[in-house]
């Protein structure tokens, strides 16, 4: 019988995730396999969160990758922070604030959902009114909502937060590697992201970060962590000190891709790679104009890496991108939630936020609509 696998056609990978892999990445993933106790891993593991501090921009100790994708890192951050009856504030104003909310209410938290218009940014003012009204004990944002297209103020956010004493949660899974995530200087206290967006590395692992305060909350807990894989208490004496306790058979693979993908970004440099987003996302943004697809996202607030357009009257998106990914081998995304039908959702992240990748995807779009 014919392998599946081998006749699988190398698609371009332009949607909101996955992104398309480096080959030095994969190359990563065929190194020979050693044990999750191995020495060598164990150097690794320390090198992997040394390099996910510079990418974070912060001095967290518990800085580490979760082993499973963003929704794993999303519920080690509320697992380990939230307890029944804790008061959290989520400010939503996409799919994946809904999800967090969906997350927190499953814990026993007296969930507040601050919500905004989807396709514009959370209101800082708005954010100020909601913390002058209740104390809370936790306040979660998304930096990048890949339902949208929008990138939200988080440093803005994040000093209203600590003037009320909070706990601050960001989610950075598509924004890590392809704008600017500073979690010192934001005060962000619990962060998470995923491998498989701007580090152009497969998905399975989730970086993520807490500070002080988060771990003293931690140790303050009145029940245990609710979920014995995603036990920070746990995996932190697997993750830190010179004697290892095990806990569970690391993804060891797949630390070998984050590191290789890590690597690559520091040394083109992140104020470099951030650059290379920004004038890949206008490129794109050019391309598409002149096509007669229009950005659905201000200017203002626009993300770089998860690009939404409205289609040329006439034009069905659907068809649109099945026609892409069966006669150009290209993939890109369709609406989620309540702009399903309603939009396209084009990924410019890691190594697709380069000239040819989104030239191809330009003339490949213009082929369909001509």
């Amino acid at each position: 019988m014919k392998n599946r696998l081998a006749s699988l056609d190398r698609v371009l990978l332009m949607g909101p995730g996955p992104s398309p892999v480096a080959d030095n990445v994969y190359a990563a993933m065929a190194t020979p396999m050693v044990g999750h106790m191995d020495p060598d891993f164990i150097a690794l593991m320390d090198t992997i969160k040394e390099q996910l501090r510079t990418v974070f921009q912060t001095k967290n100790t518990v800085t580490m990758p979760m082993s499973g994708t963003g929704s794993a890192g999303m519920e080690t951050a509320f697992v380990n922070m939230v307890e029944r009856g804790d008061s959290v504030l989520i400010l939503q104003n996409g799919v994946f604030g809904k999800r967090m909310i969906d997350v927190a209410t499953r814990l026993g938290a007296d969930v507040t959902e601050l919500g905004f218009e989807w396709g514009t940014p959370v209101i800082p003012d708005k954010v100020a009114e909601a913390l002058a009204a209740k104390k809370y004990d936790l306040v979660a944002i998304v930096h990048a909502e890949t339902s949208t297209g929008v990138a939200n103020p988080v440093e803005a956010v994040g000093r209203l937060v600590k003037e009320h004493g909070a706990l601050y949660l960001v989610d950075c899974v598509t924004s890590l590697g392809g704008m600017e995530v500073a979690l010192d200087r934001w005060g962000a206290d619990i962060c998470y992201s995923g491998t498989q967006k701007c580090l152009s590395c497969p998905p399975g692992l989730s970086p993520v970060s807490f500070s002080n305060a988060a771990i003293e909350r931690l140790k303050r807990r009145k029940a245990k962590v609710p979920n014995w894989y995603l036990d920070l208490g746990m995996l932190t004496s697997y993750w830190e000190g010179h004697k290892r306790i095990y806990h569970h058979t690391a993804p060891i693979s797949m630390n070998y891709a984050l590191y290789q993908a890590l690597a690559n970004l520091l040394e083109e440099g992140l104020p470099n790679a951030y650059a290379r987003h920004k004038a890949m996302h206008e490129r794109l943004l050019a391309g598409l104009g002149e096509l007669g697809f229009k950005p659905f996202v201000d200017a203002s607030c626009r993300l770089p890496m998860l690009n939404l357009v409205t289609c040329p009257a006439g034009v069905d998106e659907a068809k649109l991108r099945e026609r892409l990914r069966m006669e150009h081998h290209i993939e890109i995304g369709g609406g989620l939630g309540a702009l399903a039908g309603k939009v396209l959702r084009i990924g410019v992240m890691g190594e697709g936020a380069r000239p040819e990748p989104v030239d191809r995807l330009i003339k490949a779009m213009a082929a369909c609509v001509r």
